[in-house]
């Protein structure tokens, strides 16, 4: 039996997958953008929530900061304009930043039409949205929705003000935005700092033609998430991973596929192979036996755990990349060394 493909996630616990532009689609009245809920607390056991957005150009919500949630900004079409602490610089595709607790920010879209992916930790944050916002039933975004944002979002915080964990910030002095610094290629050593990382920067590692390259460890957010991108190619052959069932017990996986075809494999035993393609999300929870196959010459998609995932296992068994890109032949790896990391990080591997 396939995954199904849903147009807003289910609240059973079970794999699925969510097609390109469906998810939970809400819109903060005058944004003219729409967070869709990809996964929350529901499908990641409270853990994070992933979302896509769209807007396009339109006023930003306030500076504010929050006690203990996580964000994360990841455009994925045009630029935004995101003020992070003491830095304020204009993200692209790519791009990326991370925003630990009690550091006051702000994104604005800088149009004309800017898609990016989000997380939030702990995934009940996301109810602050869906407090503030509508359903959306439109196409892409409204951009025709002309009402004053701060005039409908203001008096409902004011009415909630200790309801959510959000807390704006008046009279703030932002930083002017500047250019991006050569600095801004690697993730910091200290965590729960914020930062900024470049486009196709910061570390890569590569487990047989399983390339990983990590936008934010675990360990740098207290062990809340990890995210990277996970590429890889058909033209490969078998990859470390082929034949293989693995079951990360504590962790849930979701993953957006932004380029190619992923084929994965649910309740190894029996099960069929299904195919993710370009713009659909894939969760498979903690606890799911799950097999990978990348079925496209080039396959790439932005992985989100709640935990050390995938991405550690590539990082841990595998080695440093030394391309940009995936190179024409897949390193050599230790299937032994991928077994005692399997068991090091409590995810069962087995043949299938």
């Amino acid at each position: 039996m396939s995954i199904p493909v849903l147009h807003t996630p289910p609240e059973d616990g079970s794999s699925y997958i969510i097609d390109q532009l469906e998810g939970e689609r809400i819109s903060i009245p005058g944004s003219k953008g729409v967070f869709r809920i990809l996964a929350s607390s529901k499908q990641t056991r409270g853990g994070i929530a992933v979302f896509s957005s769209g807007a396009v150009l339109a006023d930003a919500p306030g500076f504010h900061w929050h006690a203990e949630a996580h964000d994360v900004f990841l455009p994925t079409k045009g630029f935004v304009k995101l003020w992070n602490g003491d830095k304020c610089r204009i993200l692209g595709p790519g791009d990326f930043a991370y925003v630990p607790p009690k550091v006051i920010h702000q994104p604005e879209t800088l149009g004309p039409h800017a898609e990016a992916l989000g997380l939030v930790a702990p995934g009940d944050w996301v109810d602050f949205f869906r407090y503030v916002a509508e359903s959306y039933e439109g196409i892409v975004v409204p951009e025709e929705d002309n009402r004053d944002i701060k005039a409908h979002i203001i008096p409902k915080v004011m009415a909630a003000k200790d309801r959510f964990d959000v807390h704006f910030v008046r009279d703030y002095q932002p930083p002017a935005v500047s250019e991006w610094l050569d600095s801004e290629n690697t993730i910091p050593e200290e965590p729960l700092t914020p930062y900024f990382l470049r486009a196709n920067t910061g570390p890569r590692q590569i487990l047989g033609g399983i390339l990983s390259r990590p936008y934010i460890y675990a360990s740098q957010c207290s062990g809340k998430f990890a995210i990277t991108s996970l590429e890889s190619s058909s033209i490969y052959g078998p990859s470390a991973l082929s034949g293989k069932s693995l079951t990360f017990r504590n962790v849930d996986h979701c993953f957006c596929v932004q380029e190619g075809l992923l084929k994965v494999k649910v309740e190894a035993d029996g099960a069929a192979w299904t195919e993710v393609r370009e713009g659909q999300t894939l969760l498979v929870p903690a606890g799911q036996a799950f097999s990978l196959e990348f079925g496209s010459r080039y396959v790439r998609a932005v992985t989100f755990t709640n935990g050390p995932g995938i991405e550690e296992l590539v990082k841990r068994a595998g080695s440093d990349c030394a391309t940009v890109v995936l190179p024409d032949v897949a390193a050599k790896f230790d299937a032994a060394k991928v077994q005692e990391v399997c068991q090091s990080l409590d995810v069962e591997l087995r043949d299938v």
